[in-house]
């Protein structure tokens, strides 16, 4: 019987690629996502490479949708051997600008949305004493960056959990690993938050971003899936990515420079 993955945020993006990447891999899928219809096209992408796909249309922040999701999957192939949660949403802009509900949007997919499905999967994968986790983080859960707060704590906070949840689950036979990349060029900014002093302003955070975004050092979906395989495979508690690790470089040797630059960079 084939391995199973389950991955979040499966409909595009790194989600995609790492679930193309586990079916030539010889996986089968489960896809979780809050639009079926592009969930849809990457299942039929799947069963071309003669893997089966499941799709179930999930939003991560309702714990009761990803429960679903779970006893779906586990009715589907009896059992998920690794879980790639990767659903997220990213945000810019000055920490004042933001709202309640835009802060509690974030943490609820990026963080609690990760919660949730390891609450879920947890009792299957201890029940067997196997499995992997793969928390999607982000450099921004290294290294702190201004005027992108909730995304901030939002990543340091996956980043502190899996560490932790590597260490305790380790010797129960369940790896976690933590997965670190930079920008990556996807179609994330069409679902991303950006504020500020105006609408001027928010207008031009996005622009920005686009066009960071256009600029041939910035790594690919495939690039992460890569991380994601090798964290798998080889039992690595965290995989830092392609020009992340510049980045973690720099913040460790010149912190106060990295601060400014991205002060400078990110103000406006």
């Amino acid at each position: 019987m084939a391995p199973t993955v389950l991955i979040t945020g499966a409909s595009q993006g790194i989600g995609k690629a790492t679930a193309l990447l586990f079916a030539n891999k010889g996986y089968d899928l489960v896809l979780a996502a809050r639009h079926s219809d592009r969930l849809t096209v990457v299942a039929q992408e799947i069963q071309k490479l003669d893997r089966q796909a499941l799709v179930v249309p999930t939003d991560v922040k309702d714990p009761d949708q990803v429960k679903n999701l779970i006893d779906k999957s586990l009715e589907q192939y009896g059992a998920i051997d690794v879980l790639v949660n990767n659903a997220g949403i990213y945000v810019s802009g000055p920490v004042e600008s933001f709202s309640l509900e835009e802060w509690h949007h974030v943490i609820d997919t990026n963080l609690c949305g990760y919660v949730h499905t390891i609450h879920a999967i947890l009792p299957h994968m201890l029940a067997r004493s196997k499995g992997a986790i793969v928390n999607v983080s982000s450099i921004g859960g290294k290294v702190p960056i201004p005027y992108l707060a909730p995304y901030n704590a939002t990543k340091f906070g996956v980043t502190g959990m899996t560490a932790a949840m590597h260490s305790e689950l380790k010797p129960k036979g369940i790896h976690v690993c933590g997965i670190y990349p930079n920008l990556i060029k996807t179609s994330f900014p069409e679902r991303a938050i950006f504020t500020g002093h105006d609408d001027a302003d928010a207008r031009s955070r996005r622009q920005q971003l686009e066009e960071i975004l256009h600029t041939p050092f910035v790594e690919k979906p495939e690039d992460v899936a890569t991380a994601i395989w090798d964290g798998v495979k080889h039992q690595k508690a965290e995989v830092v990515v392609g020009s992340a690790n510049l980045a973690q470089t720099a913040y460790n040797l010149f912190p106060g420079v990295v601060q400014w630059f991205s002060r400078q960079t990110f103000k406006k």
